[in-house]
Parts: structure tokens; sequence; C-alpha cells
């Protein structure tokens, strides 16, 4: 089908734009999520943006049952959207795996990333493993693709991509986001107009207008799905 055609060929040519985030669309906020796995309430999370100074402080609370627990604490430069320190600490108790804690406490400084990532292993041993890495330009965090989607520089049809840092990988990566296009949606918080925003892993759904928010986010197979409860 001719159509079809043009419109495969369209996509492809389509460029990418730089991936941008304006944390200071980001005010101070507390909002409760719940969990849902293959359509099963599972568990919850809290998240805490606070604004001090020149930093945007983002915390994260959450269980996920029968056994994994989560807490992170993010922080960032308002101004220019830069990573500045991140801590993250998962504990999980799989039968099928020998790994029970992964953890990681990092600082950036003078263009590197340092600090440390642990690994605790059923048997009661922990690796621990120093980072010491160089940051290109522009890198963020990869946890901005979920923490600061509201806040990202997107419309409709956008197709953004820019360099990120993989805080358990230790690795550089391309952090790319699809915008699609907008949706009403309703969650237990209420009915918000938002815009999706996909990655390769999950689609999340913001609002584009004060206060800006994550409101749902689901996994691309539909199995996993998280929304806002209550703020």
């Amino acid at each position: 089908m001719p159509w079809l055609c043009f419109l495969l060929v369209s996509a492809s040519l389509q460029t990418a734009k730089p991936l941008r985030f304006d944390l200071t669309a980001l005010t101070a906020a507390r909002d409760s999520f719940v969990f849902y796995l293959s359509g099963e309430e599972r568990g919850q999370a809290v998240w805490q943006y606070e604004i001090q100074g020149p930093q945007l402080i983002f915390t994260a609370t959450s269980e996920l049952r029968p056994a994994d627990a989560e807490s992170l604490r993010v922080v960032m430069n308002r101004a220019t959207g830069a990573p500045v320190s991140t801590f993250h600490r998962i504990t999980v108790f799989d039968p099928q795996s020998d790994t029970v804690l992964a953890e990681h406490d990092l600082t950036v400084r003078q263009g590197r990333v340092e600090g440390t990532r642990r690994v605790g292993l059923r048997n009661g041993r922990v690796a621990t493993h120093l980072v010491h890495t160089r940051l290109p330009a522009g890198v963020v965090w990869s946890d901005y693709a979920l923490l600061a989607a509201a806040a990202v520089v997107a419309g409709p049809g956008d197709i953004l991509k820019g360099p990120a840092y993989s805080e358990f990988g230790d690795t550089l990566t391309t952090l790319t986001l699809v915008a699609e296009e907008p949706a009403t949606i309703t969650v237990p918080a209420g009915t918000f107009e938002t815009i999706r925003l996909r990655s390769a892993v999950v689609r999340l759904f913001v609002t584009r207008t004060a206060p800006r928010r994550v409101v749902k986010g689901e996994s691309l197979d539909g199995a996993f799905r998280f929304e806002l409860a209550k703020n």
C-alpha cells in the first residue's frame, strides 16, 4: 500500500530532538501511587519533590509484594538539569536469584561520577565496587526517564534522545523518549489531561499544566502499572 510505505519512510526520516528536562517546572509535592501486577493490587509508593535553594531533591519509597522494597534519593540542579547525586537501594527475595541487595551511592564531581555500588548475596557476602567514571556534557541519570518525565520538553510526535548514565550498570547509554498523542485518563486521584511518553520499557502519562506530575505508568506488555492514588 503506497500510504503505508509513505508512513514508514516518513517515520524513518524523522529527526530526533535533544532530550531536555526543565526541572523548574516541578514544584514541591508529595504523591502516592498504587501498584498493580496482572490486574491485582500488589503494593504502593510515595514520591516527594523538595526544593532546597538551587537543588531539586526527589525521594521515593516503595514496596511490591511479596518481598521487594526500594528507597531512592536523587539530587538535581534545578537551573541546568544536571545530576548532583543519587542513592538507590533495592532489597528483594527471589528464590531463583542469589542477589538480595542492590545499592549505589554516587556523586558527580568535576565531570566524573564517583562513589560505590554494592551487591548483597543470600549467603551474606556483599561485593563493593568503586565507581570513577567520566561523564559527557549534558548527561543525566537514567532515572530521569521516570522521576523527571513530567518536566521533559516535548510535544506530540517528538522523538527525544540524549546521553544518560546507568546508575546500576556504571555505563553510558542513550536515553530515548517518544512523545505520543495526548490522552484523558482517570486514576484513583481523579481525571487528568496528559501526554504519553514511551521509553524502551514503559509508557508514562504526564500532565502538561501545573502542577506537573506523573499520574500513571505501565509496562509496554501491560503486565505492570502504577496509578496516582492521592496528592
